[in-house]
């Protein structure tokens, strides 16, 4: 069976690629003028969306019983980025989707578009950053497992 700190560890990597990519598409699309790139922007923020949702829940899955000392506090940190992403990501997505069904063609409000995607990759970094410590400083998630020496292997 899938232990919860390896399902997070498994889903956690689609936002930042999916979010990160489409946020380079938008960019793409702002100096070509190209629809293509516009597309596959919101295609890869709506995907990346998802994937943010899915990686909350199951680092709350994986972050339980882990509340105290050091990695509490960082584990507490990683959660508190993670939340901000989640909500940018989620307006970010609101406001794309919401710009399609009403026609918002204004420079404003593809202004506003664009800044909640900047804001949601700020994010994202930001959350996979203080993830990154939990694994590799404070070795959350890592089993420690010794060789058996009970058992004696035939010779």
């Amino acid at each position: 069976m899938i232990a919860a700190t390896h399902l997070h560890a498994m889903v956690v990597h689609f936002p930042i690629a999916l979010l990160i990519a489409g946020f380079l598409a938008e960019v793409i699309a702002l100096f070509a003028k190209n629809t293509f790139f516009r597309k596959a922007g919101l295609f890869l923020l709506l995907l990346g969306t998802a994937g943010a949702i899915a990686a909350y829940f199951s680092g709350e899955a994986a972050g339980d019983g882990m509340e105290e000392g050091a990695l509490g506090r960082a584990l507490g940190a990683h959660e508190q980025a993670a939340v901000i992403t989640l909500w940018i990501a989620l307006a970010a997505s609101a406001m794309r989707i919401g710009g399609i069904f009403l026609k918002k063609e204004y420079t404003w409000f593809r202004v506003l578009e664009f800044s909640l995607y900047v804001l949601a990759i700020a994010a994202v970094s930001l959350t996979g950053f203080r993830g990154g410590e939990l694994v590799f400083k404070h070795a959350a998630g890592v089993e420690l497992a010794l060789p058996d020496f009970s058992t004696s292997e035939p010779e």
